[in-house]
């Protein structure tokens, strides 16, 4: 196995560089990739801009007509299955959400947010 780091000494050997293992050097120049909740690859904007993300007024607004209706059991089979769907599709966005603000946080913990 590779040694993790090695010195480059000059003549008076002095230490003046480092040689790191590819595997060393990967965490520590993206220290979030080794958490597999942080979403890496996006700016911090973009993290914003996901974590206040939310359905469209009108995706919203059909899937509480859907819940209201469900309630009653007043939906066809079509529809039960639209309604899982749009479920599915609300648990997915809160999860991306959830992950895009713990971002957010372990980037602010580590002085890289502004």
């Amino acid at each position: 196995m590779p040694e993790p780091v090695r010195y480059i000494t000059n003549e008076s050997g002095e230490r003046v560089g480092v040689v790191l293992d590819l595997d060393v050097y990967q965490r520590l120049a993206n220290p979030l990739a080794l958490d597999a909740d942080c979403l890496v690859g996006l700016s911090v904007d973009e993290l914003r801009a996901l974590a206040n993300s939310k359905l469209s007024t009108g995706e919203q607004a059909h899937l509480d007509d859907l819940i209201a209706r469900n309630t009653e059991s007043q939906l066809s089979s079509d529809q039960v299955v639209e309604l899982d769907r749009l479920l599915a599709d609300a648990d997915y966005l809160m999860v991306l959400k959830a992950r895009a603000r713990y971002t957010l946080k372990c980037l602010d913990a580590l002085g890289l947010v502004a």
